[in-house]
């Protein structure tokens, strides 16, 4: 049933007709998919929701994002053989002559781990009559680190460029940079940046973000410090990311180095972002100081700013480290209302200390939630968990919806 399902949206993608044969998805926008996309570990689902993309919305940039949501459901369940159908059937599209468009297929077999289909597509350029530049190129070499090939990425910077008569573009130095620094070869990335210097080709934010980053994780600190100092010699307009790594770094050394950073960060016009936050929450809650933690957590929105994913796995886990299951309860409860659930291992770890302190009611209904809302390869792990603390024959008998209805009603 699940690969008829997946064959009928396939065709129904290779005739370039997007409104599904069902009606649970009618034709949608690009915001919208993606949206619902996030949320649906469903290959086939996933699928469906792809398909009902509005045709209105062709440009390769929006479009590129729902694909590649969509791939990654795919490459998850290991459905290899839909994701190169599906991949396959745009090549039947009129716009496959347009280069943009062909090189989000490239960067999509990178993401599923499918660097030959990748490179295959490449070389169909000409037959396709799709032209080459080094956007298709910068594509090729981003599927490259995608699948993590990071070896082939210098191999292809070197012979593709001559091969095909273009000249490789700061983009281009970039992933090769990032391949270099992957692979924890962090001094020939620092050769590159010399490299692109003397050919005068700009080292974007981004490339020496991903070179800051290396750095200090090899803990390469000086050299680290020496190269933020060269980036503000230059001018280089330091943004959140930069600044991130920096905190990333930090955090370990006690919540106020990572706030002196914040400051600074505020001090120069840079707004700080969640991911800072987080790593002062963390720094904080390491150095047992969860009230401080508590309170970053809480400011968020009046700083117009969203807890994600990490920020409540962070506050869940700490709280239960110190016991606190109620108030580590009770964040739970908010990211299911903001579908930022934390992953198994801390829910696991906050489920134990529930039962532990007698409260079976709430560790029952956190089960039944997370059931509904992992992906159904957790169900097996989840059923575990209940065997274990005694809490399934009472599981079963009680209403599925109350932790669902308490946490967003």
């Amino acid at each position: 049933m699940a690969s008829s399902l997946s064959i009928r949206h396939i065709r129904c993608l290779s005739t370039t007709i997007t409104t599904t044969t069902t009606t649970s998805f009618s034709t949608i926008s690009v915001s919208k998919a993606k949206s619902k996309l996030r949320s649906e570990h469903d290959p086939d689902k996933a699928l469906e929701i792809y398909s009902s993309v509005s045709t209105h919305y062709t440009s390769p940039l929006s479009s590129r994002y729902t694909q590649d949501l969509t791939i990654k459901r795919l490459a998850k369940s290991k459905r290899f053989t839909d994701i190169e159908s599906l991949l396959e059937s745009h090549k039947k599209d009129p716009k496959i002559t347009q280069e943009p468009f062909l090189s989000t297929l490239i960067r999509s077999y990178g993401l599923a781990g499918m660097l030959d289909h990748a490179i295959k597509t490449f070389d169909q350029m000409d037959e396709l009559k799709t032209p080459r530049s080094a956007t298709s190129f910068n594509a090729l070499l981003s599927a490259c680190n995608l699948s993590k090939e990071f070896g082939k990425v210098p191999k292809l910077f070197d012979e593709i460029p001559k091969k095909y008569g273009f000249l490789p573009d700061k983009v281009s130095y970039g992933i090769l940079v990032k391949s270099y620094c992957e692979s924890g070869k962090v001094e020939s990335a620092m050769e590159i940046l010399k490299e692109m210097e003397e050919k005068k080709i700009e080292v974007t934010n981004v490339t020496f973000t991903t070179v800051l980053d290396a750095l200090y994780k090899k803990d390469m600190v000086d050299e680290a410090e020496k190269l933020w100092n060269e980036m503000v010699k230059r001018g280089c307009e330091l943004d959140v990311a930069a600044y991130n790594v920096r905190i990333m770094y930090a955090h370990g050394s006690g919540p106020e180095n990572v706030q002196a950073l914040i400051d600074e960060m505020v001090a120069v016009g840079i707004k700080p972002d969640t991911i800072g936050y987080n790593y002062l929450m963390t720094s904080y809650c390491k150095s047992g100081k969860i009230d401080e933690a508590k309170k970053v957590y809480e400011d968020l929105e009046n700083m117009g700013l969203h807890a994600n994913a990490a920020t409540y796995r962070t506050l869940v886990y700490y709280l239960c480290r110190n016991e606190d299951y109620e108030r580590a309860y009770k964040v739970f409860k908010k990211s299911v209302e903001f579908h930022k659930i934390p992953d198994f291992g801390t829910l696991k770890f906050l489920v134990e200390g529930l039962v532990k302190k007698g409260n079976r009611k709430d560790a029952k209904g956190l089960i039944r939630t997370v059931k509904k809302k992992f992906p159904p390869s957790f169900l097996n792990a989840w059923k575990k968990v209940e065997v274990e603390l005694g809490l399934v024959s009472e599981s079963v008998s009680s209403d599925p919806v109350d932790v669902v209805q308490e946490a967003t009603g």
